[in-house]
């Protein structure tokens, strides 16, 4: 994997808007964080900004308005974090991770028997990778 640029909770609340709707203009990013935030339009032309300069997003300028697409794809960006995520408190080890969430009842009923079908899935495409 690709190594990706850091980006951040507030700069992710962007992004979730991008890849949703790319390619967007600045006003469309800022009409549609509006109604989630209460950032101010400046904010967000300074994320949109950061985002740009980290080599997140892209731009063309057509006529009068800049248009953002992604440079990182949303699968990828998640994929890092979920990984970073696992390495910082589990020492990457999965079974360690899902364990706790077990001990301390933080699954559902529904979400093991989602994970239940997950698994039983994987082993019936015959793949041999620990999931």
């Amino acid at each position: 994997m690709r190594n990706l640029p850091q980006i951040s909770e507030t700069e992710y609340e962007v992004m979730k808007v991008v890849w949703k709707h790319a390619p967007i203009s600045t006003n469309e990013i800022t009409q549609q964080l509006l109604k989630t935030t209460s950032w101010s339009p400046k904010t967000i032309q300074t994320l949109i900004k950061r985002l740009v300069n980290k080599g997140a997003l892209s731009y063309e300028k057509q006529s009068r308005m800049f248009v953002y697409t992604p440079m990182v794809k949303e699968n990828e960006y998640i994929g890092q974090e979920s990984n970073s995520f696992l390495k910082r408190f589990y020492g990457g080890n999965i079974t360690a991770m899902l364990s706790a969430y077990l001990e301390d009842d933080k699954l559902s009923e529904a979400e093991i028997e989602t994970l239940r079908g997950l698994l039983s899935k994987k082993d019936t495409k015959g793949d041999q990778k620990h999931v």
